[in-house]
């Protein structure tokens, strides 16, 4: 994750300025835009104030929603469904589009994004992780923020033995979050989850309010099945990084949590979204048990744009996601534009090639 002062987040909004500032991006667009995109969305709701939110990159705003459906509207983008979008991207031709995903099941891509969502028309995939429809999910990088916001220090030992974090000030907590969060990402999925309840715990933050506060259960979630621009998708059953777990665990995850929206909502899911959806946390493995379970198409979180050839794998499809720290419609407009993707797109299908050599 990268913060609002960081020399990442700097470097990529001078490089998104530049592509739609210069008009580069418009003139590349027909050129290395390909077929579409999928959209990637976590949590749609008002701005909220504070200094230290680190995951303000997984929340959008409704205003930025409307302004970006509506420009996108205007340059003659259609909306599709992920079903859709994969019927085209198997024909390998049609007008350019663009398909809107959120993961997780926040209640308020509900209350916030949906009314928008349907003022234009636009169909939308919810990718459920079951434990969260449960309501006893643990939304680890919640309780990992907010520890370290209510703390002056805390100890934990994260593989180099036991470790104290400054926390008093805006900048201390920053430091101490890019330290933790990443040695976090470093461990497996088990002792990940024993160090944030540590964390928590040593602040008298209790786990299970965020599942509750934030997320839709079965009832809520029933309520959507019918709406026919919604499309329901699995996401998991505990969100685990599945690259991280044992095969038949991973297996078992991508399995249970299609087979519990079935039982609960009466909807077969037919596509699925890798938790986290880096490198590190799906990769050939998991995308060939997607494809052994038959599911039709798994989307990963790797950036890019849809081409052609991405019909030949279409349990790892690529999909933009819509971060906080980037909320103005011009800078998704360059990244539709396919210009900033190219040298992955190059490095990934040379991986694919290898991959199939071997």
């Amino acid at each position: 994750m990268i913060g609002p002062r960081s020399l990442h987040y700097v470097t990529l909004q001078a490089g998104l300025e530049a592509l739609s500032l210069s008009g580069l991006a418009r003139w590349a667009t027909p050129r290395a835009g390909g077929l579409g995109a999928i959209l990637t969305v976590h949590h749609v709701r008002p701005a909220r104030p504070g200094g230290f939110r680190p995951n303000r990159i997984l929340e959008i705003t409704p205003e930025f929603l409307d302004k970006l459906l509506a420009r996108l509207a205007r340059t003659g983008v259609e909306f599709v469904s992920l079903e859709e979008a994969g019927r085209r991207l198997a024909a390998g031709t049609g007008r350019r589009f663009v398909c809107l995903t959120f993961d997780d099941g926040y209640r308020d891509n509900v209350v916030y994004a949906r009314p928008i969502l349907t003022r234009y028309g636009a169909p939308w995939t919810l990718f459920v992780t079951t434990d969260f429809a449960e309501q006893r999910g643990e939304l680890w990088w919640l309780a990992l923020e907010a520890a370290i916001g209510r703390a002056v220090r805390l100890d934990i030992d994260l593989g180099r033995g036991r470790q104290s974090f400054d926390c008093r000030t805006a900048k201390a907590k920053w430091r101490s979050w890019s330290a933790i969060y990443w040695r976090l990402r470093a461990l497996d999925e088990a002792a990940l989850r024993a160090a944030v309840r540590d964390l928590a715990a040593q602040v008298g933050i209790e786990m299970a309010p965020f599942c509750r506060e934030l997320c839709l259960d079965w009832d809520e979630l029933a309520a959507l099945k019918d709406d026919p621009l919604v499309s329901i998708g699995a996401h998991s059953v505990t969100h685990a990084r599945l690259a991280k777990l044992p095969l038949a665990e991973a297996e078992a995850e991508m399995r249970t949590s299609r087979d519990l929206i079935e039982a609960r909502l009466g909807v077969r899911p037919t596509a699925f979204a890798y938790p986290v959806g880096d490198r590190g946390s799906a990769a050939e493995r998991e995308f060939m048990v997607a494809g052994a379970l038959g599911y039709s198409m798994a989307v990963t979180t790797r950036p890019g744009v849809l081409r052609a050839a991405d019909a030949q794998h279409p349990h790892s499809l690529p999909r933009l996601s819509l971060n906080g720290l980037f909320q103005r419609p011009r800078y998704i407009e360059a990244l539709l534009s396919g210009l900033p993707f190219l040298p992955l797109r190059a490095s990934r299908s040379a991986g694919r090639a290898s991959a199939s050599s071997e």
